[in-house]
C-alpha cells in the first residue's frame, strides 16, 4: 500500500517536478498540494497524510514553523524538509521542530526517493553535504554557538512564530489570519512576550528579534505596528 504524501511548495513548477518523480514510484501517492504553511496545516487535518514534503522557505509560516504546527495536530506525521541552502541553523531548526529529513533541492531523484522511503519506514535522513557540514561543526564544538540565543528560550513555539511576524512588520490582524487565530489572541501573545522578555512595546520586541537573529528584516518595517 503506498504512502500518502502532501506536497508543500509555493512554486508550482517545483511541485509538478516532485509529483512526477513520486508518480513513477509505487511506494508513494500524492494526495494533495499546498502553497503555504497555513494551507498545509489545514490539508494535514483533512487528509491525514503519512508524509509531508515541505519547502523550508514558505511565505508566512516558514517550513520550520509549519513543521511544528503540523506535528501539533498530527504527531505521527513524518516531515521531510526541502531547501535550496545547507546552512546549519536551518538544518538544526528543522530537526528540532520535528522534521525527519532535510534534503537539498539539488539532490538527485534517487536521493529524494531514498530519503522518502527512509523516513516513511521510521528512519531519518540528511543530504550528504548537510551531514558533512554538521559533523564538522560538532567536531569543532561550535554547533550551539550560532543557534537562537537563550533570551528567546522563554518563549513557546507559537510565541516565536508571532514574534517573527511582528518583527517582519505584520499587523495583529494579518498575523491572526495567517495563524488562524483571533486578533485578540495575537494581542494577548504580544503582551505575554513583552512581559517574558522585559520590553515595553513592539519596537522593543522587534529590536530583540533582530539582535538575536530571529529575523533579519529592516527594523523600520515594524514601526507602523506599534499601536495596531
Amino acid at each position: 500500500m503506498p504512502f500518502d504524501v502532501l506536497l508543500v511548495d509555493d512554486h508550482k513548477i517545483m511541485r509538478d517536478g516532485i509529483k512526477a518523480i513520486l508518480g513513477r514510484d509505487a511506494d508513494f501517492r500524492v494526495v494533495g498540494e499546498a502553497e503555504t504553511g497555513t494551507d498545509a496545516v489545514q490539508f494535514v487535518k483533512r487528509l491525514r497524510p503519512d508524509l509531508v514534503l515541505l519547502d523550508i522557505g514558505l511565505p508566512g509560516l516558514n517550513g520550520v514553523e509549519t513543521t511544528a504546527e503540523i506535528l501539533r495536530h498530527q504527531p505521527d506525521c513524518k516531515i521531510v524538509i526541502l531547501s535550496m541552502y545547507d546552512d546549519e541553523n536551518s538544518v538544526v531548526g528543522a530537526i528540532r521542530s520535528g522534521a525527519r529529513a532535510f534534503i537539498l533541492k539539488k539532490a538527485s531523484d534517487t536521493d529524494l526517493l531514498d530519503a522518502m522511503r527512509t523516513v516513511a519506514r521510521g528512519g531519518a535522513y540528511l543530504s550528504p553535504q548537510v551531514s558533512d557540514r554538521l559533523l564538522t561543526r560538532i567536531q569543532k564544538g561550535d554547533l550551539e554557538a550560532r543557534q537562537s540565543p537563550s533570551a528567546l528560550e522563554v518563549l513557546s513555539p507559537r510565541e516565536l512564530q508571532v514574534l517573527r511576524m511582528v518583527a517582519e512588520g505584520k499587523t495583529s490582524k494579518e498575523i491572526a489570519v495567517m495563524l488562524d487565530l483571533r486578533e485578540q489572541t495575537v494581542r494577548s501573545y504580544r503582551k505575554t512576550m513583552m512581559k517574558k522578555l522585559g520590553v515595553n512595546n513592539v519596537a522593543g520586541l522587534t529590536q530583540l528579534a533582530l539582535s538575536t537573529g530571529l529575523t533579519q528584516l529592516p527594523r523600520g518595517l515594524a514601526a507602523a505596528n506599534e499601536h495596531d
